[in-house]
């Protein structure tokens, strides 16, 4: 069966949704940089052999080397073989590929938007009807209103009788005043329903899995609120270092990098109530009141509720590792941040009171990505026999990464003749339970971009509102001088970070 019939027959293959998407052109801008190879050809690739992608489609690349269609073509082969998910099928990479276009120049060049749209149009003239468009952003930051700007001044931005979209890349400024320009700058040329802020988190199967079991399962709402859950600490923990990536890493750090955008897209998935239907505008607004109610740090406040520090030299993987300031083209001064941790309240009726804990950190202990849900402690503590590991408060783990999954923890007694208890955990994985492989993030989120579905990307007053909750640590920080609390490569992350819990309340071990 073809894959465009086992579409037509069955609206579900491998867990993507199946709606006719228009006839649609995928521009690259930065088709040759590291994210275009390792996960967006590949992703194209992916969605090709499921048939996800509609049956008109073509891919253009842009980008500064100077190649031939040809030599493009090659390049796109070679990642996609090099970086798939499944092993390539010649046919589909030959016919995915077959009509490919390249376009070289520098992205301010206003040469190459001409011969941009002299290529689109000849994939309309020859599909004989006006074919979507859409731009994806696979550049520097610096470049996305160069871009955006270039694609409005030769009348990109419209294609009359089909729709244009802009997909950009994070991050979405790196301040507060940045983020609020750039929206400006895009949405001068841009409506707002035109561009797709990626945050690829979102298209994971396990984030949006948070809203499956919280809002399809009864068991969980009654117990949702500040009345039963203690704390909720959510981390991103990362045994590695920053290997090569310290040109882009030592500008940002730990708080910019995840925090700002992952680690608050997370606690507003944990935290939002029910969206009246599940369409982009309802489920950001639910979002976006989250992030409303979570105030601004004074500069007071910020040494109470926020912590930063380097890695230093230890042991990780088994090996002996240097830390942060030695590693390459790391300055020996750098006050850049490898680890980062907050404690945040949702200052609302739900959630008033309870304190949400966000880490992440380099050369941690292991690689980890979970939200953890503490619920308050039984009032009477009756079961203290010995030999018992005591009552503890249920946890229910969501699992991003490594194992993706879900489990809960509940107490209950060891066999024997004595009452005896000890925490157990019923355990969901995705692996086991659904045996086939999850799409990566980004076939999703392509998928949905070419559909014109916004609901898993970032609106305009989402980005300003996570920027205005992270905006004045950021400006504090930089004001700070150093150095930085240092913890141990391949440890628990610093002792200073103990100081953001409440009392009685610590982080789970990693």
């Amino acid at each position: 069966m073809s894959a465009v019939a086992e579409r037509a027959e069955n609206p579900l293959v491998e867990g993507l949704e199946r709606l006719p998407v228009h006839p649609t052109t995928l521009v690259i801008f930065g088709a040759t940089g590291d994210l275009a190879k390792r996960k967006l050809l590949p992703a194209l690739y992916n969605l090709a052999h499921e048939g996800a992608l509609p049956e008109r489609f073509n891919l253009v690349g842009v980008s500064r080397s100077d190649h031939a269609h040809e030599e493009f073509r090659t390049m796109a082969q070679d990642a996609i073989k090099e970086f798939s998910r499944r092993e390539p099928d010649a046919a589909v990479l030959d016919k995915l590929l077959d009509e490919v276009r390249y376009v070289p120049g520098t992205f301010d060049d206003s040469s190459i938007y001409d011969t941009l749209g002299t290529t689109l149009d000849e994939f309309d003239n020859a599909a004989g009807v006006r074919m979507n468009r859409c731009f994806y952003l696979s550049t520097a930051p610096m470049f996305f209103p160069v871009i955006v700007g270039q694609l409005g001044e030769h009348n990109l931005c419209r294609h009359e009788g089909a729709d244009v979209r802009v997909v950009i890349e994070k991050p979405f400024g790196t301040t507060l005043a940045e983020a609020e320009a750039l929206n400006r700058e895009v949405l001068s040329v841009l409506d707002e329903h035109q561009v797709f802020r990626i945050d690829h988190y979102l298209g994971k199967e396990t984030v949006q899995n948070i809203l499956a079991f919280r809002f399809a399962n009864g068991l969980f709402e009654p117990v949702w609120n500040r009345n039963y859950i203690d704390q909720i600490q959510i981390t991103a923990a990362e045994d590695i270092g920053i290997g090569s990536r310290a040109g882009y890493y030592d500008s940002a750090g730990a708080l910019r990098d995840l925090i700002q955008n992952h680690m608050l897209q997370l606690l507003c998935h944990v935290a939002m109530e029910p969206p009246v239907n599940f369409t982009a505008d309802e489920v950001r607004n639910e979002k976006v009141k989250v992030l409303q109610a979570i105030h601004a740090p004074t500069e007071e406040q910020i040494d109470d509720i926020a912590v930063r520090a380097q890695y230093a030299e230890g042991e990780s993987g088994g090996e002996h590792v240097g830390g942060y300031l030695q590693e390459p083209d790391v300055p020996s001064d750098s006050n850049t941040e490898t680890y980062a941790g907050l404690r945040l309240e949702v200052d609302n009726w739900r959630w008033a009171g309870v304190p949400f804990y966000l880490r992440t950190g380099k050369r941690l202990a292991r690689k980890v990505t979970e939200v953890a849900v503490t619920l308050k402690p039984v009032p009477h503590l009756a079961f203290k026999q010995e030999g018992s590991l005591g009552v503890r408060p249920n946890q229910l783990i969501l699992t991003m990464q490594p194992n993706e999954g879900v489990s809960l923890s509940l107490g209950a007694k060891i066999p024997g003749t004595r009452m005896r208890i000890r925490p157990v955990y019923m355990e969901f994985l995705y692996g086991t339970s659904f045996l086939s492989q999850s799409p990566e993030a980004y076939e999703r989120l392509i998928m949905d971009a070419m559909r014109g579905d916004a609901t898993l990307f970032t609106r305009n007053d989402e980005v300003e509102a996570q920027w205005r909750i992270c905006d004045p640590i950021v400006q504090k920080w930089e004001k700070t001088p150093g150095p930085l609390p240092q913890y141990p490569s391949g440890s628990q992350g610093p002792a200073e970070a103990q100081k953001l819990m409440l009392p009685g309340q610590e982080w789970r071990t990693i």
